[in-house]
Formats: C-alpha cells, sequence, structure tokens
C-alpha cells in the first residue's frame, strides 16, 4: 500500500482537531477588551496544544517522506497516534476553563506523554518495516530529543500538584525543543537524492 492515503487521512483528522479546538474558544457577551481578559487562559492552552499540533502535523510530514510503502503495523500505529492527538482539544479546553488546576495540567501531560509514546511507536513501526538500511533510522540517529520529552512530560505532570506553573513550565519547554526545526530527515533525504 502506498503512503498517500495514510497521509491524506492524518492531515484530515490533524485539520479537524485544530478546527474543533478553535471551535471550543467562546464569544464573550461583551464589546469590550476587558471581556476578554476571562479567556486569556483559554487562549494560552489553545496556543500551546496549537503548537504541539504543529509540531506532530510538521514532524509526521517529514516521517513520512522517508517510507517507501506502508504495512498494516504502520497503518494501526499511525491510528493510535492520531487517537491520543484527538484526545487534545479535550485536556486544552479543561485546563484552560480551569485556569491551570493541578489536575487540568497533569492529565494535559498524560496526553501529551502518550502522543509521544505513540509516536515513538509510529516511528518504530516505519523503522521496522524498512529493514536495515531504513533511512529513518538513520536520519533519527540516537535520538535525543525523542527520549528526553517523556522525561520532561513525566516532570511536568509530577509537578503539577507541587507548582502548575513549573508543571507548565515543563510543557513548554518540551515544545520549545521540538519547535527549533530538526533538519535530520531533510538531511539524509538530500544525501540520498530523494
Amino acid at each position: 500500500m502506498t503512503k498517500g492515503r495514510m497521509e491524506a487521512f492524518s492531515d484530515g483528522v490533524l485539520a479537524i482537531i485544530i478546527t474543533i479546538m478553535v471551535l471550543e474558544i467562546k464569544v464573550p457577551h461583551g464589546n469590550s477588551f476587558n471581556d476578554l481578559l476571562p479567556l486569556l487562559p483559554i487562549f494560552l492552552s489553545y496556543v500551546l496544544s496549537f503548537i504541539y499540533l504543529g509540531i506532530y502535523w510538521n514532524n509526521h510530514h517529514h516521517m513520512l517522506h522517508t517510507v517507501k510503502k506502508v504495512s498494516g503495523k504502520i497503518l494501526w500505529a499511525n491510528l493510535h497516534l492520531l487517537f491520543w492527538l484527538s484526545l487534545v482539544p479535550f485536556v486544552t479546553g479543561w485546563m484552560g476553563e480551569n485556569h491551570f488546576a493541578a489536575e487540568t495540567m497533569a492529565l494535559y501531560g498524560f496526553i501529551m506523554l502518550m502522543a509521544a509514546i505513540a509516536y515513538f511507536f509510529l516511528q518504530n513501526s516505519i523503522i521496522h518495516s524498512q529493514g536495515e538500511g531504513s533511512l529513518l533510522k538513520h536520519a533519527v540517529g540516537n535520538d535525543l530529543k525523542g527520549k528526553l520529552s517523556p522525561v520532561l512530560y513525566i516532570i511536568g505532570i509530577a509537578m503539577a500538584w507541587v507548582n502548575e506553573w513549573i508543571s507548565g513550565a515543563m510543557f513548554v519547554l518540551v515544545a520549545i525543543i521540538w519547535l527549533v526545526p530538526d533538519k535530520r530527515i531533510e538531511k539524509i533525504l538530500k544525501s540520498e537524492g530523494e
């Protein structure tokens, strides 16, 4: 099976997830800028989640450039990732509506942790299906970012009950780490003449 259908489906799901998130931001019943202030936590949680979804979309796109064919295992691993990402609007809304309360921060971190694990499974499914000469395996190397992210998520989850700001800082830090463009896959594809 070719990768085009999986890529198109994934792009569509991510677009719907982002649309659902923005629709959760309700218009205030007033006409002054002060009426927008209660929406600030909701907006900030939306911005963080939008960045995360953008990072996943970008990295998913690059990762699929290394795929020659798609197996059933890869399809299920991709659906596993999309499942966890589909929960992002819920945890984003809950966190923003409750002004970053401890339980909401912990659940947000848990969903992000599970999405990271699901991405790791998808990445490894692709590497395994492509064999010893996998372009993706060569591109990701020891994958320091991929190993550091779950650790920071776990710290963020644990810190939610100690200090919500430290918890949030861990989640923002992961986003910043991944926001820096990752050129590993682009470099390997360029060197292979793809």
